[in-house]
């Protein structure tokens, strides 16, 4: 289910996402919705499980950076740590073979856009823009084709429009969300 797209657009991280909740055969429109913002610093967009989103958007509190660490050893390191520790909180942690699994989302964190897997590895394009969830190829291929375009929240649009038509596992409404980092 799902399709999460985001983009880095300036100082501005773009993530927009879909409403649809599935399970088999079975859709449903969901109001809550699957972007946010958490302590105004991020901006999450997840796909695997509504749980998940909820674990993330109520309760979750990452900590401050600190000075000298980088953005993305941060994202690896303290952030993955307090994600882990809420959703083992939170019952969603899985453990397997003594290897921890959590889902899967997108994360803007001072102006980058990062991709958060289930094995909980961080990941950062090169591209300025990524997707995830059943829709993910579909949108990619959008947002390639309009990397020349100047409009994020259309770049977003149309990436989720793309997704929706293709993937029996995405459907509108569409909520878009931009956080602005201020150097």
């Amino acid at each position: 289910m799902t399709c999460i797209a985001g983009l880095v657009y300036e100082n501005e991280v773009w993530i927009g996402g879909d409403s649809a909740g599935v399970g088999g055969w079975d859709l449903r429109i969901r109001k809550d919705t699957k972007v946010f913002k958490v302590n105004g610093r991020f901006l999450i967009g997840y796909t695997s499980s509504f749980r998940m989103g909820q674990l993330l958007r109520f309760g979750f509190s990452p900590p401050e950076q600190k000075a000298k660490i980088p953005d993305y050893e941060y994202m690896c390191t303290a952030f993955i740590d307090a994600v882990r520790k809420r959703f083992k909180d939170g019952g969603y942690l899985e453990i397997k073979d003594n290897k921890e699994s959590g889902g899967c989302f997108l994360v803007g964190y001072k102006g980058r856009l990062y991709a958060i897997y289930e094995s909980l590895q961080v990941a950062e394009c090169v591209d300025n823009y990524d997707a995830v969830g059943c829709g993910e190829k579909y949108a990619l291929g959008s947002l390639f084709m309009t990397q020349n375009l100047d409009n994020p929240e259309q770049r977003i649009l149309q990436a989720l429009k793309t997704a929706e038509y293709f993937s029996a596992g995405v459907r509108g409404p569409f909520i878009i969300e931009k956080l602005i980092h201020k150097k």
